[in-house]
């Protein structure tokens, strides 16, 4: 079973990922929520996910600083990160990649976008 973490402020963006992964065959995932980066990285630690998805502006520890703390621990810098903002910034989102990100994905997330950003992991 797949382990993913989903990190944004907002519930309702949190609900529509889960409802997007359920819709391309990953409703049978281990989700855990978290609400600012800071949250979601202890949970990375004690977890041991298989993503993080993550939302790039937060509250407490935004999604690029969640970013460059998985990317320095010995323990998660495997882990593949997704951001997702609603930035729509080509000149953050090539820095976030420089960073380490997988993949950098626009809100609103939709079912194909989703698909696509996580083609190689389903496939694992």
């Amino acid at each position: 079973m797949k382990r993913i973490i989903i990190a944004d402020d907002s519930t309702t963006a949190r609900m529509f990922i889960k409802r997007c992964l359920q819709i391309i065959g990953l409703g049978d995932a281990e989700i855990i929520e978290a609400e600012h980066g800071k949250e979601a990285l202890a949970a990375a630690k004690e977890q041991c996910p298989d993503i993080l998805l993550t939302d790039l502006n937060m509250p407490v520890m935004d999604g690029e600083t969640l970013l460059k703390w998985v990317k320095a621990s010995p323990k998660l810098c495997e882990l593949p990160v997704i951001i997702i903002t609603s930035a729509g910034n080509p000149a953050k989102e090539a820095q976030l990649l420089e960073l380490g990100a997988r993949q950098v994905i626009n809100k609103p997330v939709s079912p194909p976008v989703m698909m696509n950003a996580l083609k190689d992991f389903l496939e694992d």
